[in-house]
């Protein structure tokens, strides 16, 4: 368990280190381009999200990543902004590009890398989306233009840091030996159910979200999308939605902490790096810690923007059990996936399950 913890916190530095390379990188071109604090998250968004996948990465997935990445985080700032003004016609082109995600790993190894970096902008949109800052806000939202940039930076931070690691740390990530083809006899195939079950929890979400949580939706989403990634089989999506309600649980309490004793500024920002690093350290034993550390995080980060996150804790912690309830509900009764095939294909892991 030592050598573990050792080996994780390493893991989880190295992440840190790029995610504040890409930081910084967006804080020099915000105060440049006279942009919005908003460019800042999603900087920290995506390298987040694109560390873990990118670690064992080979050339050709890295190449690939500094071609896609860009070009869907420039797509998904459409959808936000058609979501701010068309909710339910951004909720279907938001659903749609997560199914879509999905059911294209049926195409192979490669059809499943590019699936992963079409979801990560997706995923990136719901951690501070338009429609959940304060009027005053914004107005002055990143463009898609500096979104692929932005998404350009991530990429470049997590190669430099992830190679200078493997150049000169203790640890070097080997690349992952792609799974050997297995023709799957179920009909529809795992990919394909698993699309139909993410589409049915993500709308869901956004109908319920809107309806019960005005614009708070986004807890009800982000929840139902993390539970229903990586979709092993009936078990696995309860399990991660037990644990994401329990970590957000123990997050709210932290987060009711830090509201009470007033911290603002740059204080809050530093705590939140913090936060983040200790849940990413902590983050392989078992879910529950991540959940905990992100939902504490995004306090202070919705704190920052003006939102009065004390006040909107319950409001969260509803929001995250809607959201793991309709996962759960959609790979139970919705073609379910059998245990067995899914455990035996690890190519059809949703892959972004860094949120």
């Amino acid at each position: 368990m030592t050598a573990k913890l050792i080996r994780n916190a390493y893991e989880a530095g190295l992440t840190m280190t790029a995610v504040l390379l890409s930081w910084g990188a967006a804080l020099v071109l915000e105060g440049a381009a006279g942009l919005h604090t908003d460019v800042l998250v999603l900087a920290v968004a995506l390298t987040l999200t694109l560390a873990s996948s990118q670690r064992t990465a080979d050339t050709r997935r890295r190449l690939m990543s500094l071609v896609v990445l860009p070009v869907t985080a420039a797509a998904s700032i459409f959808v936000g902004r058609l979501l701010a003004s068309h909710y339910a016609a951004g909720a279907a082109v938001y659903t749609a590009g997560m199914a879509l995600a999905i059911w294209i790993r049926r195409y192979g190894p490669l059809a499943t890398k590019a699936g992963t970096l079409l979801a990560l902008p997706l995923v990136a949109l719901l951690v501070v989306p338009g429609p959940a800052l304060p009027p005053e806000a914004q107005s002055g939202l990143v463009t898609w233009g500096w979104s692929a940039l932005v998404g350009l930076m991530a990429c470049c931070s997590v190669w430099l840091v992830q190679a200078l690691g493997d150049r000169f740390g203790p640890w070097r990530a080997a690349p992952a030996p792609e799974p050997p083809p297995r023709p799957s006899r179920l009909h529809p195939r795992p990919s394909s159910r698993m699309a139909v079950q993410m589409a049915a929890a993500i709308a869901a979400a956004f109908t319920l979200g809107h309806l019960l949580f005005d614009d708070h939706w986004p807890w009800v989403v982000l929840t139902a999308y993390v539970a229903a990634s990586g979709n092993r089989g009936r078990t696995d999506v309860l399990r991660k939605g037990i644990e994401r309600l329990a970590g957000a649980c123990v997050g709210t309490f932290l987060a009711a902490g830090v509201a009470e004793a007033g911290v603002t500024g740059r204080t809050a920002v530093a705590l939140m790096f913090t936060t983040l690093a200790i849940a990413l350290w902590l983050r392989p034993l078992t879910y529950a810690y991540w959940a905990a550390g992100m939902t504490c995080a995004l306090s202070l980060l919705l704190g920052y923007f003006g939102q009065d996150a004390l006040h909107l804790l319950p409001t969260r912690l509803e929001g995250i059990a809607v959201g793991a309830v309709l996962s759960v509900a959609s790979a139970w009764w919705l073609l379910p996936v059998p245990r067995r095939r899914a455990a035996a294909r690890p190519g059809v892991r949703a892959g972004a399950e860094s949120l």
